[in-house]
């Protein structure tokens, strides 16, 4: 990769996070992270508002951009075959707007690379979540985005049924499974919960059934209790 466009990667890398560490970019980029301090060390002195340090991480300044960038014919294809995917694995709302996106994206690709974008053959067979899977899916998610509790009949895996009240934290497609992460308020600690075991799901309103995050309930905090051994920075990186 050319110097030149390792600096634009680096660029829309750190637009698109929250925040990057060097650690991730190095990955990403397949340079030596000490590559990627020079680097933007170089971008910031050019101009480009870019905040943090080395061993902290990086972020774009608010009120900087780049101009739009026309999709390659591989990165329509791929935008393709997720949509597809998404009709069938994801809930009817994301599934819906993933479509309407993707409309809008091929609109303005010329039409040869529209038409081999959509002739691509990589298929999704309609044969998914069950509909009351994907409702459930829907409602998490939107109760995870909100920061709402939930109360749940879950059923285990010896039949065995219990009422809880869930904290969702975030929601995990493990090929045909779909989990939601969740920090259980009847056992005080974090727990992983299939959708297809779930009912009588009730999403709790008023203030009583918002959260905030909190040290220790976080989906971050389940990510490294998750974890196998040697794996924490990696997940740090990704922040």
């Amino acid at each position: 990769m050319r110097r030149a466009d390792r600096l634009f990667q680096i660029v829309q890398l750190i637009r698109g996070r929250r925040l990057s560490t060097a650690a991730y970019l190095a990955q990403r980029l397949e340079v030596s992270v000490r590559t990627v301090y020079r680097d933007v060390a170089d971008l910031q002195h050019q101009g480009v508002p870019i905040e943090g340090e080395a061993g902290v991480g990086y972020r774009l300044g608010q009120g900087f951009d780049l101009p739009p960038l026309m999709f390659t014919l591989d990165e329509a294809r791929a935008l393709v075959a997720s949509v597809r995917m998404a009709q069938v694995w994801q809930d009817p709302a994301l599934a819906q707007a993933s479509q309407v996106a993707l409309g809008k994206i091929l609109s303005v690709l010329p039409a040869a690379a529209r038409a081999a974008a959509q002739s691509m053959a990589v298929y999704a067979p309609p044969v998914g979540l069950e509909p009351s899977v994907q409702i459930t899916l829907q409602t998490l998610r939107e109760a995870t985005q909100t920061r709402h509790k939930v109360q749940v009949d879950y059923r285990d895996a010896t039949d065995q049924i219990t009422q809880r009240i869930l904290r969702p934290l975030g929601c995990f497609y493990w090929g045909k499974v779909w989990t939601l992460a969740a920090w259980c308020e009847h056992r005080h600690g974090f727990r992983s919960f299939r959708l297809d075991r779930m009912s009588h799901l009730q999403v709790l309103d008023g203030k009583a059934g918002q959260f905030q995050d909190e040290a220790g309930k976080r989906l971050a905090d389940y990510l490294r209790a998750a974890a196998p051994a040697g794996t924490q920075d990696k997940l740090d990186g990704t922040a």
